[in-house]
């Protein structure tokens, strides 16, 4: 049975919490720090910020990957 995607609601993204499903840099726990607002305003929200619990490091996604189970789940897991 292929894995289901994860349901990811854009309003309710910043701030939520993420696991990877393997280690990213020796961290699997993040924090939605940030929105990337687009430029020019109005356009589409496409890139994140995700800060790992543990080392406090800030990557920049594209909010969409977080949709793929394979690689995210839901919540600190």
């Amino acid at each position: 049975m292929p894995a289901r995607g994860n349901r990811v609601d854009r309003k309710k993204l910043l701030l939520s919490k993420w696991t990877a499903v393997a280690p990213v840099g020796k961290n699997k726990h993040f924090l939605v720090s940030a929105l990337v607002l687009p430029d020019p305003p109005g356009g589409l929200l496409e890139w994140i910020d995700i800060e790992a619990v543990h080392s406090g490091a800030t990557r920049r996604i594209r909010w969409r990957s977080l949709r793929d189970s394979s690689c995210w789940r839901q919540g600190w897991v």
